[in-house]
């Protein structure tokens, strides 16, 4: 396991500094992201080809996950439920997610409003990997991965025009919303092969939400070198296709070095 460990931190960096942490799981890798008292990022540790029933031996390892100090842990898993906020009832959570086909009877459900409340993102968490951090943190919350993505589209929704399609990529995998008229229409997180299986899901969008091909704007998060998604591919297909990097609202104290080579949403963007 430590040999897939990439650390990026500030020139100063103190374990004793951190105030709190996030965890991101995604489906093959763990990004732990400390802070300090002020919620600058003073530290990354990045586990590659990571599997999730790991986490307990890293609890005991990682010297990140060995203060008891406020953890976030985001969850990027295919079963989660959107709830309009009007219609969601406490309790209800294992109702909600029959939809997105999880009722494993050893699961906890949690939920996350967004949009000032006007929508809940609903999943759950094996009750194992619960219990194994909540036996490391007394302060521990747990959200859907796609919080923090959605966040900054609600954030950025008056700058959207009236047909948007918006994807957001991470090594196999991504997530994608359908905006009409500055409201949201469709999201939803696939598993990808190759760019082709990207526009393969952004044309279903425009088909199911009958979007016209030639106005709708498609607009691609986390582009890379790796997966060969450029501006000019993007154009063979849409007549309003963009690359962007999402707006930063993370600050990282001086020294960190490569951190680009992560490509990680999640460096520019969380949802706190």
């Amino acid at each position: 396991m430590e040999s897939n460990l990439k650390v990026f931190k500030s020139d100063r960096f103190d374990v004793e500094d951190a105030a709190s942490l996030s965890l991101f799981l995604y489906p093959d890798s763990l990004f732990i992201f400390a802070k300090d008292k002020n919620q600058s990022n003073i530290c990354i540790h990045e586990y590659m080809n990571f599997e999730w029933n790991s986490l307990e031996q890293l609890v005991i390892s990682d010297h990140l996950l060995k203060n008891d100090i406020p953890a976030m842990v985001y969850l990027h898993k295919p079963a989660f439920s959107l709830v309009p906020g009007v219609l969601f009832q406490p309790g209800e959570e294992a109702t909600y997610m029959e939809f997105a086909g999880d009722l494993k009877s050893n699961t906890s459900y949690f939920n996350t409003p967004l949009d000032s409340n006007n929508l809940q993102v609903v999943s759950g968490v094996s009750t194992k990997l619960k219990k194994t951090l909540e036996a490391r943190f007394s302060e521990l919350t747990f959200h859907h991965g796609s919080v923090s993505f959605l966040s900054y589209l609600f954030k950025e929704r008056f700058n959207l025009i009236g047909q948007e399609i918006l994807i957001s990529v991470f090594e196999n995998q991504i997530y994608a919303a359908a905006f009409s008229n500055q409201e949201l229409s469709a999201f939803n997180i696939f598993s990808i092969d190759s760019k082709e299986d990207i526009l393969k899901y952004a044309l279903i969008l425009i088909e199911q939400l009958k979007f016209d091909r030639n106005h709708v704007r498609v607009s691609l998060f986390g582009a890379t070198s790796e997966n060969e998604i450029t501006e000019d591919w993007g154009k063979q297909y849409f007549y309003n296709f963009r690359l962007l990097s999402p707006h930063a609202n993370q600050n990282f104290t001086h020294g960190f070095k490569h951190l680009k080579s992560v490509n990680l949403f999640e460096t520019n963007w969380q949802f706190n």
